[in-house]
């Protein structure tokens, strides 16, 4: 079993930053793939980024690159996503999530894939 909280998420205003973190514990030797994705009120889950635990390649929504960036410290069994230039757009609950099978980019767009997932936490982005 992998355990995963996240922090880190607040208000801002547009233009604003914010830096998500996740730590993972437990099972996190069966860990392959470590991804952010999101939920706004009234719409599906949506993968942000993904990043593979081993080689550290990385995946992100088309909507998010050039602001976010998603990165990892094996050390610390902790996920990142610094978030910039923040739109009113980003606004959502925002989910650390974990995958044990092989495929890391291509599961982005797939949140069934993903095996454990924290709790969320609020990211209010106002205009």
């Amino acid at each position: 079993q992998v355990q995963l909280e996240e922090s880190g998420g607040g208000s801002v205003q547009a233009g604003g930053s914010l830096r998500l973190s996740c730590a993972a514990s437990g099972d996190t030797y069966s860990i392959n793939c470590m991804g952010w994705f999101r939920q706004a009120p009234g719409k599906g889950r949506e993968g942000v980024a993904v990043i593979s635990a081993a080689g550290g390649s990385t995946s992100y929504a088309d909507s998010v690159k050039g602001r976010f960036t998603i990165s990892q410290d094996n050390a610390k069994n902790t996920l990142y996503l610094q978030m910039n230039i923040l739109k009113p757009e980003d606004t959502a609950s925002y989910y650390c999530a974990a995958r044990q099978g092989s495929l890391c980019a291509t599961r982005l767009a797939y949140p069934t894939a993903f095996n454990y997932w924290g709790q969320g936490t609020q990211v209010t982005v106002s205009s």
